[in-house]
């Protein structure tokens, strides 16, 4: 249904697009008709819009589509005579052919041209994979020819990636040394892309990126294999933003696509401020739950960039509260007002996690034709003794005009004063910046340590980077780190299993529970649905 949505509107020319954005032709290299990448060093307008950041509660396999309320929050707002644009992450093909689909929304809410975003785009994810992957080659090279920087083969820390799930590639070994890959997604060169301020600062994060340690056990980094010029060089083209466009012909800015479950989750600093500059609204968006992507949006982006959210949409659907309430799959499109009593305190504590950086918060049910008027009534008459703004989104079937009341509900938030604040000070130890994203956001008792996060964390001290925000990689199915754990869990700990540091991008990455920075396909992954027939047109593919 979505490609087909898609491919019934004819679309603008890029030059076109990029002209309703206020961007010159001359600041545009076309990619095709419909495609751009914007010379963003080029504009020079000093404006600053409005940031509203789009997050939601725990996601399920249903999906509960931020992405696709994103869209059409941006579209009501181009519809109402604003000047908006919405600011997105690319699609990693991992997801596209195995569970989750593409990242472009759905039905009469979706960014075009979707195929080629969903596949290989402009290519900016090939770049970043290459990128990482000399950096591994280079490691191997110079242990072959001789081992000048007396590299410990059983000490390196940066691993090879991939743009795809593949679990095979978790653990593999090579002729000297036992190796792993992480997906594209959760690289460090895909984070230091989309935390870097300009051309510069990119080149100065690629050679801070620590690779391995010396039989001594001191840091050797990217610049000691003098890498950072041609890691740069390749990556030229990549830090450029790329323009497309809505259902609705109003314009998007796509950069950068790192995970949140286990990377930092939001698009490029880079793609965010130039939509400040261009634009009177900038939404965009983080991923999974506020947990997750809102907490790295802002502990970790806002901080380096700078950055005050005017607002939070926190997106909820009925069938992710019921199934926090324990409903089955089979009973999830039935009505079950007893189950939302149940599962709504998962939208409960994403609220009371969002207050604690700003009071300026609006929800919103992305609605399905399956929910109910009890059931929409009752979210309804919670969120008002909560006294939090609600609006119904229906962007999905009516595009730009099903999302008017959350535009007018954003605007209204909007225009309120901005009391943003960050959670913790960066400079804090470790463990104790760990500790309060712990109990604050994921509210558990307490953090339990094995053995080698502890001695990892000792390195990282001992290096003198430890005044780096943290980055939580952890389930995205809970606020917690089982994915078992529903609704609000509380009384538990959380377990960290590893710590790791990426110097580069800069923040310390936390890992709890079994997570996984290599993902793998489903029984039943999307590839198994997408085809193209003689005429290159392309089905199963959403």
């Amino acid at each position: 249904m979505d490609i087909d949505i898609a491919r019934s509107v004819k679309l603008n020319k890029i030059n076109s697009v990029a002209r309703s954005l206020g961007v010159k032709r001359e600041n545009i290299i076309p990619y095709g008709d419909y495609m751009g990448k914007i010379k963003f060093d080029k504009i020079d307008d000093n404006k600053n819009g409005k940031l509203i950041l789009v997050t939601s509660i725990n996601p399920t396999s249903y999906g509960e589509g931020k992405t696709t309320v994103s869209i059409g929050l941006n579209d009501a707002l181009c519809s109402l005579g604003k000047n908006s644009v919405a600011v997105l992450r690319e699609p990693s093909l991992g997801p596209v052919f195995g569970i989750k689909g593409g990242a472009c929304g759905g039905g009469y809410s979706q960014v075009v041209p979707m195929e080629d975003i969903n596949l290989h785009f402009t290519g900016d994810i090939h770049a970043i994979t290459t990128a990482n992957n000399l950096i591994s080659a280079a490691i191997d090279n110079h242990i072959y020819f001789g081992n000048e920087l007396d590299i410990d083969v059983n000490n390196i820390c940066f691993k090879r990636c991939m743009d795809m799930n593949d679990r095979a590639l978790r653990n593999i070994e090579l002729s000297n040394r036992h190796e792993s890959f992480n997906i594209t997604a959760a690289s460090e060169i895909m984070s230091v892309l989309c935390l870097s301020n300009d051309f510069h600062d990119l080149k100065r994060k690629l050679a801070n990126i620590l690779i391995a340690y010396n039989s001594k056990g001191e840091a050797i980094f990217a610049r000691d294999l003098k890498l950072e010029g041609a890691l740069a060089t390749i990556l030229k083209d990549a830090i450029r933003p790329n323009l497309v466009q809505t259902l609705e012909h109003n314009p998007v800015i796509i950069h950068g696509g790192p995970f949140a479950n286990i990377a930092h989750g939001c698009n490029s600093i880079i793609a965010t401020k130039l939509g400040l500059k261009l634009a009177d609204y900038v939404v965009t968006e983080a991923g999974f739950g506020s947990d997750l992507g809102a907490e790295k949006f802002f502990d970790i982006k806002c901080r380096y960039a700078g950055l005050k959210p005017d607002c939070v949409v926190i997106v909820v659907t009925i069938k992710a509260l019921k199934y926090n309430g324990g409903v089955s799959d089979e009973d999830i499109l039935k009505e079950d007002v007893e189950a939302l009593q149940k599962g709504i305190s998962n939208l409960e504590v994403h609220i009371e996690n969002m207050l604690k950086y700003t009071s300026n918060i609006v929800v919103t049910l992305n609605k399905f034709d399956t929910d109910t008027k009890r059931e929409i009534d009752f979210i309804r008459q919670f969120l008002l003794g909560k006294q939090v703004r609600f609006a119904i989104n229906e962007s999905y079937m009516r595009g730009g005009k099903g999302a008017v009341d959350l535009a007018s509900k954003v605007l209204d938030v909007c225009s309120c004063d901005n009391d943003f604040k960050l959670l913790y000070d960066e400079k804090l130890p470790i463990r104790e910046k760990i500790e309060i994203i712990a109990k604050e956001i994921y509210h558990a008792s307490g953090v339990l340590y094995d053995d080698s996060a502890l001695e990892s964390t000792s390195n990282i001290e001992k290096l003198g980077l430890d005044k780096l925000p943290v980055c939580i990689a952890k389930t995205q199915y809970s606020i917690s780190d089982n994915p078992k754990l529903l609704g609000y869990p509380k009384g538990y700990d959380v377990t960290v299993r590893g710590v790791s540091v990426y110097s580069g991008a800069g923040f310390i990455v936390v890992y709890l529970g079994n997570i996984m920075t290599m993902p793998g396909l489903s029984r039943r992954p999307n590839y198994e649905k997408i085809d193209i027939d003689d005429n290159y047109n392309i089905e199963g593919l959403f």
